[in-house]
């Protein structure tokens, strides 16, 4: 068997790609270096120079021919790995007409435990959004940010005191609409600064929340230790990361307890198990990050199905998280798509490969959108993280 082409294929805000083989197995994957899907297209089509004529089975060998040709990485270079990547596993299960967890030594569970996308831009819409969740059957809901998601056109300002006690009583209300049958996964977006974050984290210690999400910039492993050394309730973080050399410094400085690797950014199937892997020696769970489209939640399925410290998986709701900028409907998009139980879990399919296939007509029913460059600005001119 043989590879005869890689094709990157934009749809609505996703870079899909195809990898055909000469037996007619076709394997699908997604990238999630979402800000740069023309760039990482054109690396895919540099990485097809390679891969055609080549056999698509030996996947860790491609891996790291691709990994370590250029000396060069980044989002944009791993985000094509990934896709890649999780193609290739797609078309190894097909092969031998497997599931990919199968391949990956069997399952360890028949269900995965997800968490809702939650959204509003006020606190009110918030809290409506984890009671709706709640009544759908959810036990987790994320996304949770006690800053709301406010325009990026808005400029921002609150004092020190108006932003920490703002966002301790939007957790306070969150957990009220939760009750204690829903966890809390609340999502900073790195908008704070270690000083605030342990000041929150401490704030909010005695509403339990599940983790406390990315509270500072990644950029600087040590500050993301430092905080996580101060406070007394998980950090979860990982999601930027796209190598496990970067989540075995985090590790090795106890910096979370709780990794959040991307499928779609980390190198693929291949790159995340090998996060798990770390993360399970150090009884560190984890929750694979996910807010693209049921092709990224079936490769993150194969991970949580294999994965003896998996807690929970980030399961994307109909929106973009502004209102009317709906998401494609996932049984339009791809056949396969996982569904939610009603019970909080979704099931783990058998079916061959990752389980997913494109709709033919998915392209022309959601044409590619280009995401605008925008970032939310301080009333001072200043940059803010949102």
């Amino acid at each position: 068997m043989r590879i005869e082409s890689v094709t990157p294929i934009f749809i609505d805000r996703y870079l899909f790609v195809e990898v055909a083989t000469d037996t007619g197995i076709v394997g699908l994957g997604e990238s999630g270096a979402w800000a740069f899907q023309e760039g990482t297209a054109a690396t895919i089509e540099r990485f097809a120079e390679y891969l055609i004529g080549k056999d698509p089975l030996l996947i860790e060998h491609h891996w790291q021919y691709l990994y370590r040709w250029t000396h060069f990485g980044g989002s944009v270079v791993m985000g094509a790995l990934s896709a890649i990547d999780i193609a290739l596993w797609d078309i190894k299960g097909k092969f031998h007409d497997a599931p990919v967890h199968e391949l990956l030594g069997g399952k360890v569970r028949d269900r995965a435990r997800v968490y809702y996308h939650v959204f509003g831009e006020t606190t009110d819409e918030l809290v409506d959004g984890i009671a709706d969740a709640r009544k759908q059957g959810y036990t987790a809901v994320g996304h949770l940010t006690p800053f709301t998601d406010a325009p990026r056109t808005e400029p921002y300002f609150e004092t020190h005191a108006q932003k920490i006690t703002s966002a301790v009583e939007a957790v306070e209300r969150y957990r009220d609409a939760a009750g204690t049958d829903v966890d809390l996964g609340v999502e900073i977006h790195r908008r704070m600064s270690p000083y605030e974050a342990v000041a929150f984290g401490n704030a909010i210690e005695k509403y339990t929340p599940l983790f406390l999400e990315d509270p500072v910039l990644p950029d600087n492993i040590d500050e993301m230790a430092y905080v996580a050394s101060k406070i007394n309730i998980p950090i979860a973080t990982g999601e930027r990361y796209t190598s496990i050399w970067e989540f075995q410094m985090l590790l090795s400085r106890s910096g979370a307890q709780m990794v959040r690797p991307d499928v779609c950014i980390v190198g693929g199937i291949t790159g995340a198990r090998k996060v798990a892997a770390l993360a399970e020696a150090l009884h560190v769970a984890v929750v694979p990050h996910n807010p693209l489209s049921p092709v990224s939640t079936a490769a993150c399925l194969q991970i949580a199905a294999t994965a003896p410290n998996f807690l929970v998986q980030e399961f994307p709701n109909e929106t973009w998280g502004e209102k009317g900028d709906d998401r494609p409907t996932p049984a339009l998009l791809v056949t396969g798509a996982a569904e939610h139980d009603g019970k909080g879990f979704v099931q783990i399919s058998d079916a061959p490969g990752i389980g997913v296939a494109l709709q033919p007509d998915a392209a022309q029913r959601y044409p590619y959108r280009k995401r605008e460059i925008l970032t939310r600005l301080h009333v001072d001119g200043s940059v803010v993280d949102q």
